[in-house]
């Protein structure tokens, strides 16, 4: 399969339209929602939104990495991530809002001032996975409206645009294709006409059909297999979580 080439101009223009979606949507919200459960196992709406503002500080210190040389890493040590998305949690409407913005405005600023030649810099996620710095825009908007997905306020992966849906989907897929210890699945997007394989075994006994957001939903762990069909009818296999 052929998954779409990074764009960092194109990608940080959506960047701006995901947040200012995001920020109209929380706005909206009551005061009293944050503290309500997340469509994330163990996090509120709070643990979303300040894992949200956190993410932008820490793919700024990514894109720093690309125009300085200098190897930044997106978070501190040990449990410096989850501590500071425990305590930003419970803060109010208010308080999220603005370190949403501030965050977003500290991100679009730092990508602003990469240098061509920067976007090709190597640089090193929080797993430890190694990618080009033109990824970065991307990465970020996936956070973007994933999230929004996960915050459980009526924004469901049907309602994703469907350029993002149809080239996340394949990124996921290409993720996945080839290794061993995930479930052996053909999948086939009935609305595209497209069918990729993941997992290691080149000719599945399994194949999932939906359309791209139905696949997206359950590939993403965002969905269950809600308008998914199996053949053979069967339970469909536990994918492992996102990193």
């Amino acid at each position: 399969m052929t998954v779409q080439r990074p764009d960092p101009e194109r990608d940080t223009v959506a960047v701006t339209k995901a947040t200012t979606e995001l920020l109209e949507a929380v706005s909206a919200l009551s005061p009293d929602a944050l503290a309500e459960p997340s469509l994330l196992p163990g996090w509120t709406r709070g643990h979303v939104l300040a894992h949200v503002a956190r993410n932008a500080d820490a793919l700024v210190n990514l894109l720093t990495w690309a125009i300085t040389g200098v190897e930044t890493p997106m978070y501190g040590a040990g449990d410096a991530r989850d501590r500071a998305i425990g305590e930003g949690a419970d803060r109010p409407l208010a308080d999220h809002l603005a370190d949403l913005r501030e965050s977003a405005d500290r991100f679009a600023r730092t990508a602003a001032e990469v240098p061509p030649a920067g976007w090709a810099v190597q640089v090193t996620g929080r797993t430890g996975l190694v990618f080009a710095a033109a990824e970065i825009p991307w990465r970020r908007l996936v956070e973007l409206r994933l999230h929004h997905v996960d915050l459980g306020i009526g924004t469901t992966c049907g309602d994703l645009p469907a350029d993002f849906a149809a080239r996340e989907l394949e990124w996921l897929i290409d993720r996945l294709s080839g290794h061993e210890g995930i479930a052996a699945v053909r999948l086939h997007d009935t609305a595209a006409g497209l069918k990729w394989t993941i997992g290691a075994a080149t000719e599945p006994d399994l194949t999932v059909s939906g359309d791209t957001a139905a696949l997206l939903a359950w590939v993403a762990g965002r969905g269950t297999g809600d308008g998914l069909s199996a053949s053979p009818q069967r339970p469909l296999p536990v994918l492992p979580p996102l990193g």
